[in-house]
């Protein structure tokens, strides 16, 4: 049987979204807001994962704040309403999802298929307005101990978006999961014919205050860089760096097990150093230098355990 979830201090009081759900865009959850001046359509995605909370927050600030773009069209949305609404603090792990997982289904194959779901009925819902998008930062936050990370996807143009945005100071490049292409992997955001790019804030800790702090920083970077924002000092990161995933660890058995309860951002040193056992199958890093991204400690079976990469 998979390891249990150990408990998790939830130091976030979930947002009021009530007077934020009617939307104003024709969707549930979803506000739009056109500039007289031209510019990029940006989207700034929350919740598509229900109990992450962080970047939920920041958009009800913007809102409450009646944020206006100063060109082009600025467009926040509260992606998994159904789950959100079923947070509880004293099981806040228990509501990522209803059905599955809403940031695995972003392939035209399941979007136009036959099979149906809350998550699914809810990506086709948002998908006319992902299909419009110029640039989308996708707001998340970590289960796992974990410095914060921009995860790029493989396109040049996610890489350089990471770039522009600046903050946090870590990127990673990587090629997402095996259960199914994340909203970044959307097709438009990884064609090189295309000129729009996305990427994802893993702002820190699920229910942290310092993982609300990094998602606004993201956030304003990003604004800032779509010239939507009046003029001010950017908040980049000194030395930026940036990785690329070499290797995805997916848990095989139920029986994955680190050697020690590494943190995310860790740096192992030498090559072929043991890191985890997947049952009786030893898990060693590949190459010198070795970036420890995202590790799950209690990984189930079939999902991504950790992301191994190597600084560029």
């Amino acid at each position: 049987m998979d390891a249990a979830i150990p408990y998790f201090a939830v130091d976030l009081a979930a947002p009021d979204l009530a007077a934020w759900r009617r939307g104003n865009a024709g969707i549930e959850g979803v506000w739009s807001f056109e500039a007289p001046a031209p510019g990029p359509h940006t989207v700034l995605m929350s919740l598509l994962h229900g109990n992450e909370i962080a970047g939920a927050i920041v958009l009800a600030e913007l809102l409450q704040r009646a944020l206006r773009p100063t060109r082009g069209r600025l467009t926040l949305i509260f992606g998994n309403l159904a789950a959100f609404d079923r947070f509880d603090p004293a099981q806040p792990t228990g509501s990522r999802f209803v059905d599955e997982d809403l940031n695995r289904l972003w392939e035209p194959s399941v979007l136009d298929g036959a099979r149906h779901s809350q998550e699914l009925a809810r990506a086709r819902l948002l998908r006319p307005v992902i299909d419009t998008a110029d640039l989308l930062l996708d707001l998340h936050s970590m289960l796992w101990p974990s410095d914060p990370l921009i995860l790029c996807g493989p396109a040049a143009k996610g890489r350089a978006l990471a770039a522009a945005i600046g903050t946090p100071g870590l990127v990673v490049a990587d090629r997402g999961h095996q259960t199914g292409p994340r909203l970044i992997d959307y097709g438009r955001f990884t064609d090189p014919g295309q000129s729009c790019a996305a990427c994802l804030v893993e702002a820190g800790q699920h229910w942290q205050p310092d993982t609300v702090d990094v998602t606004r920083q993201c956030v304003e970077a990003l604004l800032r860089h779509a010239g939507m924002l009046n003029a001010g000092s950017g908040m980049g990161v000194d030395g930026q760096r940036c990785a690329e995933v070499t290797m995805a660890v997916t848990a095989v058995t139920g029986g994955f097990a680190f050697v020690q309860p590494f943190r995310g951002g860790e740096v192992i040193a030498r090559r072929n150093t043991l890191i985890a056992l997947d049952g009786a199958t030893e898990i060693r890093t590949p190459h010198d230098d070795c970036l420890l991204v995202m590790p799950s400690l209690r990984p189930s079976r079939g999902h991504t355990a950790v992301r191994l990469a190597r600084f560029v």
